[in-house]
C-alpha cells in the first residue's frame, strides 16, 4: 500500500505554471567523513518522499552546517561529540531548477510556513507532508530536457539562505562535481 496521498491536480497545475530557469555555481554539503559528497539518498527528508534520490546542498557554507547539526543533535542535550564530518563545496550546473525560496510562493503551493522549520526535532515530520508533495510534483515535472525541473531552491529551515535540492535522476555526473574537500566541521561555531 502507497503511504503518499496520489498528486494533487491543483498543485501540479500551479507548479507547471512556474518557470524553469538554469542554475550554475557552487554548493555546500556536509557529509560524514569519507562518504562521497555527490552521493544522493532517498530517506524521506523535507523535499522527498523516499521514492526518488535527491542530494540536499546549501547555497551557503553556514547553511549546510546548520541542517547538519540540527539533525545530529536529534533534540538530544548534548551534542555528540565524536561524530566526523567534512564540509564539501561542489560546483553544480543544471539545466534547470524551480525557484520556490520565496516563502509566500511556498505557501501558495500548500506549505504551512508559519511551522516550517519551527518544530522540534521530535516533531520536525509533522511539517514534511507538504513540502515532500511539492519536492515530489517537481520531480514528477523534472526530467534532463532544458524546460524541465532537476531540481528545487528551497528556503533552508535552520539558516536564512537557501537550499538547493537536486534531483539525482535527472542530472548527469558532470552536472555535479566535486571542488574541495574544506576539512573536518568545527561544530563549536554553531554552539
Amino acid at each position: 500500500m502507497n503511504r503518499f496521498p496520489p498528486r494533487d491536480s491543483r498543485l501540479i497545475d500551479a507548479m507547471e505554471e512556474l518557470p524553469v530557469t538554469p542554475y550554475q555555481g557552487h554548493v555546500w554539503r556536509v557529509v560524514r567523513e569519507g562518504r562521497d559528497p555527490c552521493q544522493g539518498s532517498s530517506a524521506g527528508n523535507r523535499w522527498d518522499t523516499g521514492q526518488f534520490e535527491v542530494l540536499y546542498t546549501s547555497l551557503e557554507r553556514r547553511g549546510a552546517i546548520a541542517e547538519m547539526y540540527f539533525h545530529l543533535k536529534a533534540g538530544q542535550p548534548v551534542f555528540p561529540s565524536k561524530l566526523r564530518y567534512t564540509l564539501h563545496e561542489i560546483e553544480v550546473s543544471l539545466n534547470g531548477i524551480y525557484d520556490l525560496s520565496d516563502r509566500h510562493l511556498l505557501a501558495r503551493l500548500g506549505v504551512d510556513i508559519a511551522n516550517f522549520g519551527r518544530l522540534d526535532y521530535l516533531y520536525r515530520k509533522a511539517e514534511y507532508p507538504t513540502c515532500q508533495q511539492v519536492g515530489e510534483a517537481a520531480h514528477f515535472l523534472g526530467s534532463m530536457e532544458a524546460n524541465d525541473p532537476s531540481g528545487i531552491l528551497v528556503p533552508n529551515a535552520r539558516y536564512a539562505c537557501s537550499n538547493l535540492v537536486i534531483f539525482c535522476q535527472h542530472t548527469v555526473p558532470d552536472q555535479i562535481e566535486p571542488v574541495k574537500d574544506h576539512g573536518l566541521v568545527d561544530w563549536a561555531e554553531l554552539r
